[in-house]
């Protein structure tokens, strides 16, 4: 049985994360992914450390199931290799700042001549329009324009970026079901089309309670450390040791909690606690009630309570913790490929389980201009013609050019 995407042909001219994640996950799904890079640099994530045998990990982990033609498309022989390769191809996607595919004569609007059928999709800090059009953008600052830091870390304290390139990967993944609704859509007609969207909307587009709280009340989210503004009790105590995460949000969660996880039945007739409004309006004071509990035993303790009493909470780990947890390796979210330069190495697993096949590593991420020769060759070029190419600087592969020397 197939993948779902095997067959399709993705030319990926983006760089860093968003893009490279958006069609890692092609590459996953069975994509034949042509990663177009500027050389002797290449995406700009190659510069990354830490670096084994010359080769950035951090790459290596997020451009999987992909190959690389390093491509000098300043010269004309270089842009006419691209508008070939895109004449056939299904899907283009960049993350270039809005303007640069246009000056390069290599946007939607020249390619889509050639092929009517390609979804061509774009990812930027602000999309191609609008009064920040121009403007080129970063994770940082998507995360601080879309209110998002306003709303993370601790009440009074400076706005704080969550601990990942959250709108880098929510671009990714916007544009990710976007391609795959075009995909669907050409299927049926055979029109493709072109998507475009950005860091600042698709971070934004994932603050919906936000939103609710905000059109329908006036109220504005801050940050609540790790309280949540509609629940309690639903954040993080401080135990013994550590931390532990209590999701008691419901009658039921919330009787068991105080009966069976912290021998508390009174807390149920405690009229600060009696309901759910009342804890809210109170929950400065119900927290210290349960720290007071919880500080008195590890976080080990209190999870296996938690469990039996059937109250969903869990550990606050670090990360090395949770990347050595059982359960994270019975799920194979962490797995091992071989690369040509770094060996043996670990990377994350794909965090969807099917009973079909649907996605699947295949092969490592490429070295710089690894695939030049064979897609070259796959796309006409003779070998002598090839070899003019390298000899006049329209081509490139690092490890060929090293062997050569």
């Amino acid at each position: 049985m197939a993948l779902p995407l095997e067959g399709a042909t993705v030319l990926d001219l983006s760089t860093i994360m968003a893009g490279p994640y958006c069609t890692m996950v092609l590459g996953d799904l069975g994509a034949e992914v042509i990663k177009v890079e500027n050389f002797p640099e290449g995406d700009s994530s190659r510069r990354f450390d830490p670096k084994v045998n010359g080769e950035s990990y951090c790459f290596a982990v997020l451009n999987r199931n992909k190959k690389s033609l390093a491509l000098n498309m300043k010269d004309a022989r270089g842009k006419d290799i691209f508008m070939k390769l895109a004449a056939k191809a299904d899907i283009i996607t960049e993350n270039f700042r809005p303007g640069v595919v246009r000056k390069l004569g290599i946007d939607y609007a020249a390619i889509s001549k050639l092929n009517p059928g390609v979804i061509y999709a774009s990812m930027s800090g602000f999309g191609q329009t609008g009064p920040y059009g121009k403007k080129g953008g970063f994770d940082i600052v998507a995360q601080g324009m879309s209110g998002i830091m306003m709303m993370t870390g601790y009440p009074g304290g400076r706005p704080a970026k969550v601990g990942i390139a959250m709108n880098d990967i929510a671009s990714g993944v916007t544009a990710l079901y976007s391609i795959l609704g075009a995909y669907i859509g050409r299927l049926r007609s055979g029109a493709g089309q072109y998507i475009d969207t950005s860091l600042l909307e698709a971070g934004l587009a994932w603050t919906h309670w936000e939103s609710g709280a905000y059109f329908g009340g006036g109220e504005l989210p801050t940050a609540t450390g790790t309280r949540h503004r509609r629940s309690t009790p639903y954040q993080a105590y401080k135990t013994q040791d550590g931390y532990v995460t209590v999701g008691a949000n419901n009658t039921k969660l919330w009787t068991n909690f105080c009966t069976m996880v912290c021998s508390k039945p009174e807390w149920l007739r405690d009229p600060r606690f009696v309901d759910l409004p009342s804890r809210l309006r109170n929950i400065d004071e119900l927290e210290r009630e349960i720290e007071a509990v919880f500080t008195t035993q590890p976080t080990a303790h209190w999870v296996e309570k938690l469990d039996a009493a059937e109250v969903p909470g869990g550990p606050v780990y670090r990360y090395e913790q949770i990347l050595d947890d059982p359960h994270i390796k019975a799920r194979n979210m962490v797995v091992e490929i071989d690369h040509p330069k770094i060996g043996r190495m670990k990377s994350l697993g794909i965090p969807v389980k099917s009973s079909g096949e649907l996605l699947a590593i295949r092969r490592p991420a490429p070295l710089l201009g690894q695939h030049s020769v064979e897609i070259l060759r796959r796309a006409g070029y003779a070998a002598a013609g090839i070899e003019a190419l390298f000899a006049d600087g329209v081509i490139h592969d690092q490890y060929r050019e090293k062997a050569t020397a």
